[in-house]
């Protein structure tokens, strides 16, 4: 990225003050990226752990599978997910916190007995998969913020800070030769006006 600046000492100024910015917010952006390195890390060891739960419940369920063809259709449905918002480094990701159920009447006489078990498994393992989905949701949140802070630390440590530091070096070397050239030009003048002031 070509920074752009004229050869004059507010365009100095100017970049000296953008590349502040930038150095004093490096820093910040440097720590949030790590910090958002460690929380994806432990989001996906939340998604780990609830993937091996959403086993377990999973093999428990098919272990009864026989007994599911007796269990009655659309006897249970979700109704409500509740989710919170956690702000993780500055960035705002899903937390969920309970899934809410509809279950339709039935008569306990004229259902099998283990209904009600079944119902509390079917729950678990619908709760355990909203969580799921949550939790890589999260995952997903984590990880695209960190891409994108990452970029803009690498922006401004290996493009924006030494592109203004280098103009900034520049417009020095051009004043600084200015500021040669005027003072040698004075004193080639001054010589010539001592010069025929004595020959006069």
């Amino acid at each position: 990225m070509a920074i752009k600046f004229q050869y004059n000492k507010t365009s100095l100024q100017q970049l000296q003050k953008e590349l502040k910015v930038r150095l004093n917010a490096l820093p910040t952006l440097q720590a949030k990226e790590s910090a958002l390195r460690l929380e994806v890390k432990k989001a996906k060891h939340e998604v780990a752990e609830v993937e091996r739960q959403l086993e377990e419940n999973t093999r428990r369920l098919s272990s009864t599978n026989r007994l599911w063809v007796e269990f009655p259709e659309d006897i249970i449905s979700i109704s409500t997910v509740d989710l919170d918002v956690k702000k993780i480094a500055g960035v705002k990701t899903p937390i969920f916190r309970e899934a809410q159920f509809s279950i339709k009447q039935f008569s306990l006489f004229l259902e099998p007995w283990w209904i009600s078990t079944g119902l509390e498994l079917l729950k678990k393992t619908a709760a355990l998969r909203i969580e799921k989905e949550v939790a890589l949701k999260k995952v997903d949140i984590l990880e695209y913020a960190r891409k994108k802070t990452t970029q803009k630390v690498n922006l401004y440590e290996k493009v924006q800070i030494p592109g203004y530091e280098e103009a900034i070096l520049k417009i020095k070397r051009f004043l600084e030769d200015e500021e040669n050239l005027a003072k040698s030009s004075q004193k080639i003048l001054k010589n010539k006006i001592a010069a025929m002031e004595a020959a006069a």
